[in-house]
């Protein structure tokens, strides 16, 4: 039997938001294009799945840990509505941010040679680090003051972005109008900067 207070949670917990916003946040970026470039250097889709996710898990779970945390400290030193402004200046920061396209940077071949899983696990989060997807994280686990819920979120995002790639590859890329996406995902930071001010 459906429980509709289980979708009521989901919204209100930031799992929801979380997991749109990195999805629209990972289309066109480079961690993406790292899972094009693994499909097409690996033939073992489940081995790069469970590296992206591996890989996503540890780290959208600090930096979901640190922006609780960031978020609690920035309530205790600072005016609430100090706090709310410097969060929906980060989230306006990132409006802008998505608009600059990624490209794919050469990727030290000495990794390759670990196995579709080791090398998708390491070199997901080496590309994660500073990645618009983890500041993100930050973000939005300073609004939301919820580790589990967020990285849960986040995570989503980046296997509902990535997983396509990893099995249907070029097609996928081919497909999507990227401009278009990365305008869309402007355009929900710039609604999450507005909620965090005045929702």
């Amino acid at each position: 039997m459906f429980d509709p207070t289980l979708i009521d949670s989901l919204v209100n917990n930031g799992f929801a938001s979380s997991a749109i916003a990195v999805t629209l946040a990972e289309i066109g970026d480079k961690t993406q294009l790292l899972s094009l470039f693994l499909t097409l250097r690996f033939a073992n889709k489940p081995a790069l799945a469970l590296g992206i996710l591996l890989a996503t898990l540890l780290n959208h779970g600090v930096s979901a840990w640190l922006g609780s945390w960031l978020g609690v400290g920035l309530d205790t030193w600072l005016n609430a509505s100090y706090v709310r402004w410097i969060l929906a200046a980060s989230f306006i920061g990132m409006a802008v941010w998505v608009l600059v396209p990624d490209s794919e940077d050469d990727e030290d071949s000495r990794f390759m040679s670990m196995g579709a899983f080791m090398a998708t696990l390491v070199l997901f989060s080496l590309a994660e680090i500073g990645d618009k997807t983890q500041i993100a994280t930050v973000l939005l686990a300073a609004e939301w003051q919820s580790v589990f819920w967020v990285t849960a979120g986040t995570t989503v995002g980046m296997l509902i972005a990535n997983l396509p790639v990893v099995w249907y590859g070029e097609r996928v890329m081919k497909v999507l109008p990227l401009d278009l996406v990365r305008y869309l995902t402007s355009a929900a930071f710039a609604v999450m900067a507005l909620w965090t001010l005045f929702g």
